[in-house]
């Protein structure tokens, strides 16, 4: 028989791990402070400048790199703009040896971080599996596959925790992700273990063009930590202020020995959930433009305006370095990449197979055997542009 004692134990235990009512806001759609959460406190005036400074930056990233799709240096580019505040804020609120796991939608957290641009896209361009070095960036690869990430960052974040040390990870995940069986492997891992690992759910309301109806019933994705123990949390994912404090809160707790925090970011990604996609057939241009109105960016200028913080000089400088950042990943995108097609072999097994190695030396064979263009009386000046 449960006696009284221990089932108010249990409610009170319950009761911590639910998320507020209502997504937690420190800034209103008009960029105004409002009552604040005593649960949050706000970040200082210096951080939201330098907030403020990466997501202007990410923005024109966002913006060159999907101008790069149409001219055909990249494969690909799944656009977060609209979602600057949930990208900017998770990298914040880590250290630099801290790890984060993102999907294919970071690469604007990616340059946040301090990630090369170029070596962010060098996926998206199908040059290479992942241009930066996963370790000493302390970032794993970009994730296409939807929710296998989290699985990765719980399984590292624990195997810190056992070693001693208190290394925090992050792991990004959209709101259709939150329907895989990894995401809920990953959270339920992560609760029974303590890992210490924040679970950051950026719900921009479609999987592609499955609207979240078609996703969840509950109330909120939050919801979905609760019941494996998980204290969870939701927030306006368009408030750079709250966004901010959230993640920080959740990173601390992680960081305390507390075990694994879920955040659900309310956001809205603005542009077509990748460069082949026709966001019109599944939603209204009437939604975009409400969405619009709620702009992260704006709203955190706004308020640093207000605060006397940033001015127009301030400003007018942030886009200058915006703007050099957009020419110079111009610039080098624009020249083709020195590949070599043997690469393909490497990485694959830590000890190549027989039938692995005997498919490169077959493709080695095949180029070597390839007759110089030149030397078949071809001049070069004719040759068909490779690009």
């Amino acid at each position: 028989m449960t006696t009284t004692s221990e089932s108010d134990l249990s409610t009170h235990g319950a009761t911590r791990l639910l998320p507020s009512p209502d997504p937690v806001r420190l800034l209103d759609e008009q960029g105004r402070r409002t009552g604040g959460d005593e649960r949050y406190p706000a970040p200082s005036d210096t951080d939201l400048l330098e907030m403020y400074r990466r997501m202007v930056v990410g923005r024109r990233f966002d913006v060159q790199a999907t101008a790069l799709t149409k001219q055909g240096r990249l494969a690909v580019y799944p656009s977060a703009r609209g979602q600057e505040a949930c990208q900017v804020s998770a990298v914040m609120a880590v250290r630099d040896d801290d790890w984060v796991f993102p999907t294919y939608r970071e690469s604007m957290a990616l340059v946040a971080r301090g990630i090369d641009p170029v070596q962010v896209l060098t996926l998206l361009r199908g040059d290479w599996h992942c241009g930066y070095d996963p370790v000493a960036t302390r970032t794993a690869p970009q994730c296409t596959p939807l929710a296998t990430q989290t699985v990765h960052a719980a399984g590292l974040a624990y195997g810190e925790s056992l070693q001693g040390r208190d290394t925090v990870a992050v792991a990004f995940i959209g709101d259709g992700a939150t329907s895989e069986g990894d995401f809920h492997e990953a959270v339920n891992f992560a609760a029974v273990f303590k890992a210490p690992v924040v679970f950051l759910v950026q719900n921009n309301r479609y999987a592609i063009s499955v609207p979240l109806a078609k996703q969840t019933a509950a109330p909120s994705l939050a919801y979905k930590g609760v019941g494996y123990g998980v204290e969870s949390e939701q927030v306006d994912g368009n408030d750079p202020v709250a966004m901010l404090a959230v993640m920080r809160r959740a990173v601390e707790h992680a960081r305390a020995g507390h075990g694994p925090f879920l955040v659900e970011a309310h956001t809205y990604r603005m542009d077509a959930h990748t460069n082949a996609d026709d966001p019109s057939r599944y939603r209204d241009a009437a939604e975009v433009e409400a969405w619009a109105g709620r702009d992260p960016l704006t709203r955190l200028e706004a308020y640093l305006r207000s605060a006397g913080v940033l001015d127009d000089a301030g400003a007018e400088e942030v886009r200058a370095q915006a703007e050099s950042f957009a020419a110079d990943l111009r610039t080098r995108m624009n020249a083709d990449p020195d590949l070599d097609p043997l690469e393909l072999f490497e990485h694959v097994y830590a000890t190549p197979t027989t039938q692995l190695l005997e498919q490169r030396e077959q493709l080695r064979a095949e180029m070597e055997a390839e007759p110089d263009a030149e030397l078949m009386g071809e001049p070069a000046d004719e040759q068909e542009d490779p690009r």
